[in-house]
C-alpha cells in the first residue's frame, strides 16, 4: 500500500457527495484530477471502491469501510496539524458554522478577518434551508448557526449580527405601478417561494395569510438565488431578503415595491448551544465576533442602511 494523504481526502469527499462532479468542485480540483486520483487509490485494493449504477456513483460495502478508515486517518492527521501549530503559539483548531441560505451573504465578512489572523484555524461552513441549520445545532454537528429566527425548541446563546430585512421585490417586464400596487396585482404573476423549511418562505406564507393575498398560482424553486434569477426573468414576484438583492437593485433588474407591512425586519444572529463546550477555536472566534461587528458591519454593509 504506498497511497498519499491527497488520495484519503480525495476518495473521502467522493464517498460523502457521492459524485466525482460535486467532489471536484468541493476540493477545488478539476474533473479529471479527481478522477485520476480515484484510480489511483483504487489501483491499490484488489477489491472495488465505488460502482455506478444508472450512471449514479455509489461506494460498495468495501468502499464505505475504507471511507470510515480514511476519515480516522485524517482527523488524526489534523490532530496532529493542530498540536503542532498549538505548541508554536498558534491558534489551531476547526470552526463549524451552519449557515441558513441568505445568510450567505452575511457570514462571510464576519468570517474573513478571524481566518486571515488565525492561519492555523480550519473552516468548514454548510450552507443550507433553516430547518437543516437548526438540525445540524441539535445534534451538536456545529460549533455555531447563523438564522434570522431563533429556534423555540433549542435552549441556545446569541449575538446579533445585521437586520435582516425583506422585500417584495419585482422586475420592470411585469409592467406593475410602484404608487398603485394593490393585493390584486399578485393574481396577474405568480408569487415565488423558496422550498418548505426556508425561513424566507415562513416569513411570505405568514405575511400573504395575514394580510388576505390571493394568488391564482405560485411557484416554488430551491435557492435564493433561483428565485432571485427567476423574478428577474419576470416570472412573478416574491418576497425577499435585501441582503441578497445589492447588484440586482444597483443594476436596476429589480425593483422594490412599496407594499403596506413590509419590509418584514428580524435580525441575522449567531447562535450556539448554551450547554455547549467552545473549543479554543470557537471561544477565539465568538470573542472577535464581539469586539468587531460593528465595523465589519459599518465597512461591508453601509449601502444597507440606504433601504
Amino acid at each position: 500500500m504506498n497511497y498519499t494523504l491527497h488520495q484519503l481526502r480525495v476518495f473521502l469527499k467522493i464517498s460523502e457527495v457521492q459524485s466525482i462532479t460535486k467532489a471536484s468542485e468541493e476540493l477545488y480540483l478539476t474533473q479529471p484530477a479527481v478522477s485520476i486520483q480515484l484510480k489511483k487509490f483504487q489501483d491499490q485494493f484488489s477489491v472495488p471502491l465505488t460502482e455506478v449504477i444508472g450512471r449514479q456513483l455509489f461506494l460498495t460495502d468495501f468502499g464505505k469501510e475504507i471511507a470510515v478508515a480514511a476519515e480516522k486517518i485524517l482527523q488524526e492527521v489534523d490532530a496532529i496539524n493542530y498540536k503542532t501549530l498549538t505548541y508554536q503559539n498558534q491558534l489551531a483548531g476547526k470552526l463549524k458554522i451552519s449557515v441558513a441560505s441568505t445568510g450567505k451573504y452575511v457570514m462571510p465578512y464576519f468570517l474573513s478577518g478571524f481566518m486571515r489572523q488565525n492561519k492555523g484555524v480550519e473552516l468548514a461552513m454548510d450552507v443550507t434551508n433553516k430547518m437543516l441549520v437548526v438540525n445540524s445545532l441539535e445534534k451538536n454537528e456545529v460549533d455555531f448557526a447563523l438564522v434570522s429566527v431563533i429556534p423555540d425548541q433549542l435552549n441556545t446563546n446569541r449575538v446579533e449580527l445585521l437586520q435582516n430585512k425583506l422585500y417584495l421585490v419585482g422586475s420592470e417586464q411585469l409592467g406593475h405601478s410602484r404608487t398603485e400596487f394593490k393585493a390584486k396585482n399578485f393574481q396577474s404573476f405568480p408569487l415565488i417561494y423558496r422550498e418548505p423549511g426556508s425561513a424566507t418562505r415562513n416569513a411570505m406564507e405568514e405575511f400573504i395569510k395575514t394580510k388576505k393575498i390571493e394568488s391564482n398560482k405560485k411557484i416554488e424553486l430551491t435557492s435564493n438565488e433561483a428565485v432571485k434569477q427567476a423574478v428577474v426573468a419576470g416570472l412573478g414576484y416574491s418576497i425577499m431578503p435585501l441582503i441578497g438583492l445589492k447588484n440586482v437593485l444597483k443594476s436596476g433588474e429589480l425593483e422594490i415595491i412599496p407594499f403596506k407591512g413590509l419590509p418584514i425586519t428580524t435580525n441575522w444572529n449567531l447562535i450556539w448551544l448554551k450547554a455547549k463546550n467552545l473549543s479554543p477555536v470557537a471561544e477565539a472566534f465568538l470573542e472577535y465576533i464581539q469586539s468587531e461587528k460593528e465595523n465589519i458591519t459599518e465597512e461591508h454593509f453601509d449601502w444597507y442602511e440606504q433601504y
